[in-house]
């Protein structure tokens, strides 16, 4: 009887550990979480977190998102577009030097986006932004 329990509590623990989300299969891979941050990131060659952050915020207002929260001092912008469906986007960034890295992190609803599309959209035109800005064009 006691051989039986054991070896009860021992499948239902190999059952827990079987089970293995996509998510989770994806974090597991430093493949595919390296892909997905060159994905997420690009560097621009600029140290004025102000302007950027300003232009972080034109841009995601221009793609129809709502700015949630603004912070200078961490250097972040989250917005949240809502088209019949739940799409958030934090941008973050990092001064490297005389650069400043941003990566963008984007949620469906609560899944995380790993498809390049949104964040090939929003560096394109945000880097449509900084280049007028930098021309002093309105």
């Amino acid at each position: 009887m006691k051989i039986i329990l054991h070896l009860f509590f021992f499948c239902s623990l190999l059952s827990l550990f079987a089970c293995v989300s996509p998510n989770q299969r994806i974090l597991d891979s430093d493949q595919s979480q390296l892909q997905l941050r060159q994905i997420q990131s690009r560097v621009f060659d600029t140290a004025d977190k102000e302007k950027t952050l300003r232009a972080i915020i034109a841009t995601l207002q221009d793609l129809n998102f709502v700015i949630d929260k603004a912070d200078l001092d961490l250097g972040t912008v989250s917005g949240t577009k809502l088209d019949g469906y739940s799409l958030r986007m934090t941008v973050s960034t990092y001064p490297r030097g005389k650069q400043l890295v941003l990566r963008a992190n984007t949620q469906y609803n609560i899944t995380p986006v790993t498809d390049p599309e949104p964040y090939q959209q929003f560096f394109a035109a945000l880097s449509r932004a900084l280049f007028l800005a930098a021309q002093n064009v309105d």
